[in-house]
């Protein structure tokens, strides 16, 4: 059963960074990357069990996938959520014993803009961390990432 690690990197995002912990129950790890907030959100991510971690200035977003305890990293940013049907989705995959030359899993992307919903391209969010290296704070999209059912929602600031 593969374990999930997510990981999110924060700058003052404690107005938004709840509904983003609440949806992440799949996860058996939480690990925020806190770029100097000067606000609750280390308060809150540490009230959800997340491990806050600070930012060391000039290490890339995407180096902090090596602090995660397990191999498949789950990248969010504050304001995004797994759906209900994602959330399924992520426990049937922990069923499963996933392919070793797989680099990833993508989710269609649910964006609400001014009330209203917006399909965009999926992003390979479900990372395989021995298998893709990346610098921004979300991973590429590789062609060989397999989509899960689901929406990973983003809501407007």
């Amino acid at each position: 059963m593969p374990k999930i690690s997510a990981l999110i990197h924060v700058h003052s995002d404690a107005a938004r960074l709840g509904r983003t912990l609440d949806s992440l129950r799949p996860c058996d790890e939480v690990l925020i990357i806190d770029h100097a907030s000067d606000d609750n959100t280390g308060k809150i991510a540490r009230e959800h069990g997340a491990t806050v971690r600070r930012a060391i200035v000039g290490v890339e977003p995407g180096a902090y996938a090596i602090d995660t305890r397990h191999e498949w990293v789950l990248c969010l940013r504050p304001g995004e959520a797994l759906s209900d049907a994602l959330e399924a989705s992520l426990r049937e995959w922990q069923d499963t014993e996933p392919d070793p030359d797989t680099p990833g899993y993508s989710f269609r992307i649910r964006e609400n803009q001014a009330g209203q919903w917006q399909t965009a391209p999926a992003e390979m969010r479900l990372v395989n961390r021995n298998r893709v290296n990346w610098t921004a704070d979300l991973p590429p999209t590789a062609e060989k990432a397999i989509l899960l059912e689901g929406d990973l929602l983003k809501f407007a600031d």
